[in-house]
């Protein structure tokens, strides 16, 4: 039995999996209370709320397991992934000095351009654009803003570190995929000297850096009997939560990509070398067997949906949508104002050619966007060196759609795979394969092999590959009609 955590935005989640990737116990708990007034653009969350969640998702999901499945006497290993981004302070006594700033807060942006001038050398060859939503901008921002919690600091740490170290109670640790947004040169695979030298943030406030899904220390006894897990057993080296739902996925060897659709769309997967975007529409992350996670996420994705049509339209719309696809309509279905990839254009809106029929034709054709999206990405990856294979491994709630897998198919030209798992699927899933990588499999590949298993398959339909390729020439050239793409290529 493998214990998988993920903290959330919203809450804790846990699954209890066996070493066949079978779901044995799951169970999300929401962080308790409400945080004070912050101002506009700020977002805080305090690390004693995750904890308590987590307790409580961990000893909800025992709970549920049965009589015929392993007692939890038999739990081997703990995995662990939460938000990439957010920061925590930690004093010598390794307690929080302030709420974590969460990764989608933007009171960094001014440090984020410093520290994009100040990396000017990593930058060249990581190919990423620091942003706010990384973590050394907010480092910056304390040291400038909040210099008292700046000199009381003893160890800066991401929400997976922070956990695993109230798990083990060995909290100078990272992984090589959380500290991408803290600046770490993962070519060379050292803390720069930059952070020092031009920022002027001591690197004895950072974390000894691992690599996901080796040994992060063993639950202590106080942890053990809080969540009636054995004491001892093996926590392994984090990962976050994107590339821990790309593990989920099962694209883990060159060549195998994963579209996550949730609220937006994630495209993730794995490159036998670096790829470099010059126009920061992507990262990559280090693979565990050294190789290259490129990745891009998209502001569109099912949001859409629920703006538009919300939860009961969209599934009895959904049923009716492969009748009426293709449609004679093209949608961009973007919610709100500003695209990040596959293309870079602040400027972006949504936009739909023609004039819908009926709800059901605007439904299907809103599906029908957000695949041309999706391709538009892979042709992006392409046209940066990526080997982008003939198979897309889905998951997220988009991937509960036929319709939807469908039309991705016939759009892509590839045959889409949705992964087994329902609602326990996804980052938890990721974290329980790094448990099991770490003391049965040897590696994240095998651990994936044995415990992915895919669900449902959909094969391009050769009858419409002409009508679905027409519509994506015109979804791209009205694009490059306002100047959301370049005049030629694909991103």
């Amino acid at each position: 039995m493998f214990c998988g955590i993920d903290v959330g935005t919203q809450g804790a989640r846990c699954v209890m999996v066996r070493d066949d990737g079978a779901v044995a116990g799951h169970a999300e708990r929401p962080f308790a209370g409400e945080s004070a007034p912050l101002p506009e653009g700020w977002f805080e969350q305090e690390p004693g709320s995750w904890t308590t969640a987590v307790t409580a998702a961990v000893r909800s999901a025992a709970a549920r397991l049965d009589a015929s499945e392993p007692c939890l006497e038999h739990a081997a290993a703990i995995g662990v992934t939460s938000t990439s981004g957010t920061l925590c302070a930690l004093d010598a006594g390794r307690r929080p000095l302030i709420p974590a700033i969460m990764y989608n807060d933007a009171r960094s942006r001014a440090q984020a351009e410093e520290v994009q001038h100040a990396a000017a050398e990593l930058v060249a060859r990581m190919g990423y654009r620091s942003g706010s939503s990384f973590a050394l901008p907010k480092m910056l921002w304390l040291k400038r803003k909040r210099p008292e919690v700046y000199q009381e600091a003893d160890l800066f740490l991401s929400p997976t570190d922070y956990v695993i170290g109230w798990l083990t109670g060995q909290y100078e640790r990272s992984d090589q995929t959380n500290v991408l947004k803290w600046g770490y040169d993962l070519v060379h695979d050292h803390w720069p000297s930059f952070i020092e030298d031009a920022l002027g943030i001591s690197r004895d406030l950072l974390p000894r850096v691992q690599t996901p899904g080796e040994l992060a220390g063993r639950l202590t006894a106080e942890r053990a009997a809080e969540l009636g897990l054995p004491a001892g057993i093996p926590v392994a080296a984090g990962m976050t939560d994107g590339c821990a739902s790309q593990l989920a996925a099962g694209a883990v060897r060159p060549g195998q990509y994963n579209t996550t659709l949730g609220t937006t769309m994630v495209v993730k997967g794995v490159s036998e070398r670096l790829l470099l975007d010059p126009l920061g529409r992507l990262y990559c992350h280090r693979h565990p067997e050294g190789w290259w996670l490129p990745g891009g996420a998209s502001n569109t994705g099912a949001e859409c949906l629920a703006a538009e049509f919300g939860p009961a339209e969209t599934a009895e719309r959904g049923a009716r949508a492969l009748a009426v696809s293709p449609t004679a309509l093209v949608a961009y279905p973007l919610v709100g104002k500003g695209e990040r990839f596959p293309f870079a254009a602040p400027q972006a809106e949504g936009f739909l050619l023609g004039e819908p029929r009926g709800r059901d034709e605007l439904f299907a054709a809103y599906l029908e966007g957000v695949a041309c999206l999706e391709r538009l990405a892979y042709e992006t990856l392409q046209d940066l060196g990526a080997d982008v294979g003939d198979v897309v491994l889905s998951s997220g709630g988009g991937a509960r759609s036929d319709a939807w897998l469908q039309i991705r198919a016939d759009t892509l030209g590839k045959a889409v795979m949705a992964t087994a798992g329902g609602p326990a699927a996804g980052a938890a899933m990721g974290a329980a394969i790094l448990a099991a990588a770490l003391v049965q499999y040897g590696s994240v590949v095998a651990a994936a092999d044995a415990m992915v298993s895919i669900e449902r398959e959909f094969q391009p339909r050769p009858a419409l590959a002409a009508a679905y390729a027409r519509k994506y020439e015109q979804f791209t050239a009205e694009c490059r009609r306002r100047a959301y793409l370049p005049p030629s290529g694909p991103g």
